[in-house]
């Protein structure tokens, strides 16, 4: 299951997308725009800065703006920075990976076989842009 924070950072980055402009927008205005609770969403906008997605402008007319470009931001990347792995069990994940403890043979294990397929065709939907989200 997505987290709540995942779903709020994936909610952020379109509010920004669809409202970007020349002026950064305030944490303050998403958070009421989008009926994030505020604190928690300090913390999402922090991570997306620290993973260089987006960075942020001090003073009055302060807030966020992209660092990276929204076409070349995945949703899948977004999920990974706030929740970690995609892969439901660690022996198929790319980025995460761990051999099972109790497998004999990851090259017959049907259960492998399964997840990798699922997988595969998960990120087939996550692997789209925050531009391309936005558009469906």
């Amino acid at each position: 299951m997505l987290s709540k924070r995942a779903k709020y950072a994936i909610k952020t980055l379109l509010y920004l997308h669809n409202n970007q402009g020349e002026t950064p927008i305030s944490a303050k205005t998403i958070s009421e725009q989008e009926r994030i609770p505020y604190k928690f969403l300090e913390n999402i906008l922090r991570e997306l800065r620290q993973h260089k997605i987006l960075k942020s402008e001090r003073g009055a007319e302060g807030g966020y703006k992209f660092l990276k470009a929204p076409s070349a931001i995945q949703v899948s990347d977004v999920i990974r920075i706030v929740d970690g792995p995609i892969a439901l069990i660690p022996c198929v994940s790319e980025n995460f990976y761990q051999k099972c403890d109790e497998c004999i043979s990851e090259e017959n294990c049907q259960i492998r076989k399964l997840f990798m397929k699922l997988r595969a065709e998960t990120l087939l939907i996550l692997d789209k842009s925050i531009v391309e989200l936005g558009d469906l």
